[in-house]
């Protein structure tokens, strides 16, 4: 089986080797072809996972290349993790959308917005070229922002594209270990959009944990979300909201604190990651340590603004445990190549799921996997303040996608306009002003 790699010079591509190195079942993933614009990322990412694979027999075959042809030909899975724009354009959507005094984070909000903007145009040209060339080709998109992407790529590549995100599966094997539930046997009845999703129960023997948790302020203190959102307004809602709700229950305190911090979260990774790859270029440079070394700093400064905000202190060890996107995708992967059914919460097309969106809205909820693909289940319908948000939110991504296939300037307007970060017209044309400055990608917009 082969697996291509989109991005495949991106900082987390090890991730994604090491899972597939635990991985020995039959029909598993033998080539691993990287693919990326960057040569001097590709060397140092391919270097990365030579080391990782030392001692490890039946290690999958890596080929790196800049030939985008070449790389999806025979492709089995297709993995896109692109960064259009790079780390640059992030630390440019944040610093923009702060100078407007609104949010910048580069999913969520005008920075979301920008970088939807820069992506769509290149990952619908990606599964025009995998439809035409590697049409069996199943493609995880992790590409952010996630659940926009993987909507316009299933413009074109229908339910051969599923999204994935490590958000929601940390959230719930966070719940269910403060709960003394075995995560793997658990059903997390979580429902949204990427990055704006709520769980709504911890199902584990016919039992329903969620209750036990919001009745105990000294659980809910014991992870992540639970000190981020505080246990008042977790019992308020009777649910847990993915961790990127925060900047939307307290946004006002979230863009204070990132304009007083002394970098962005795009300018601090940048320059991490500068640093990485230019330590890569040194032969004598440690692989597998150099890389370990920044992916733990990496992990443990991961929404510390927010942190701040919320009084919760430094991350746990036990909330920087493994079990992300790479094992999401691994499960996937299993399931489909081998028929090895599994549920799994993934970005998918909506239909019916939600009453309040249409067919192909794609949205974030557990699902049914196996060899046709992911099967979204059927669940109890949101609240009004969700429903609220998740079409609001779902109405700014259609903008986007007009926006992106017409090189509509006023659909763009539009889209940071009806966002419910953004609370101006005026200051929603002023971003599009800002980031046409910053961004000669988007000089596409240029349409009435």
């Amino acid at each position: 089986m082969k697996l291509t790699i989109l991005g495949g010079g991106g900082f987390r591509v090890p991730l994604v080797y090491g899972a597939l190195l635990r991985d020995h079942a039959e029909g598993r993933i033998t080539r691993v072809t990287l693919y990326d614009t960057d040569a001097d990322r590709l060397t140092a990412v391919a270097r990365v996972l030579a080391e990782q694979a030392e001692g490890t027999g039946g290690a999958p075959e890596v080929v790196a290349t800049r030939d985008l042809d070449e790389a999806l030909r025979g492709a089995d899975f297709v993995f896109s993790a692109i960064r259009v724009g790079g780390l640059e354009g992030r630390a440019a959507d944040e610093r923009v959308a702060l100078d407007e005094g609104v949010l910048g984070q580069e999913t969520v909000g005008a920075g979301g917005i920008a970088f939807g903007l820069r992506t769509v145009p290149v990952a619908t040209d990606l599964a025009r070229r995998i439809a035409r060339l590697a049409p069996e080709a199943w493609v995880i998109n992790f590409t952010n922002p996630a659940g926009l992407v993987t909507e316009a790529m299933a413009r074109h590549l229908g339910d051969r594209v599923i999204g994935i995100c490590d958000s929601p599966v940390g959230l719930g094997r966070r719940m269910a270990r403060v709960l003394g539930v075995d995560p793997d046997r658990a059903w997390i009845d979580y429902v949204g959009l990427n990055h704006l999703g709520w769980v709504r129960g911890l199902r584990h023997e016919g039992v329903d944990h969620l209750p036990r948790l919001l009745a105990d302020p000294e659980l809910l203190g014991s992870f992540e979300e639970g000190r981020l959102f505080g246990a008042e307004w977790l019992r308020s809602l009777g649910s847990v909201p993915n961790e990127y709700l925060h900047y939307y229950y307290f946004n006002r305190e979230a863009v204070a604190a990132y304009q007083a911090a002394e970098r962005t979260r795009g300018a601090f990774l940048r320059d991490q990651q500068q640093g990485f790859y230019a330590r890569m270029k040194d032969p004598a440079a440690p692989p597998l340590a150099t890389w370990d070394r920044t992916r733990a700093e990496r992990e443990a400064t991961y929404m510390s603004e927010n942190r701040d905000v919320a009084g919760a202190g430094e991350r746990e060890e036990s909330d920087l445990e493994s079990g992300g996107y790479e094992q999401v995708a691994l499960a996937l992967m299993r399931a489909v190549a081998r028929d090895e059914r599994t549920s799994l919460i993934l970005d998918v097309r909506n239909r019916g799921t939600l009453a309040a969106l249409d067919q192909d809205a794609v949205i974030e909820v557990p699902c049914l996997v196996d060899a046709n693909g992911a099967h979204p289940v059927a669940v109890d319908p949101l609240p009004y303040h969700a429903v609220g948000l998740v079409t609001a939110v779902k109405a700014v991504e259609r903008a986007v996608l007009e926006a992106a296939e017409t090189g509509s300037r006023a659909a763009a307007v539009r889209a940071f306009a009806l966002h419910p970060l953004v609370d101006s017209v005026s200051v929603a044309r002023r971003l599009v002003d800002g980031y046409l400055g910053a961004h000669p990608s988007l000089a596409y917009l240029d349409k009435p």
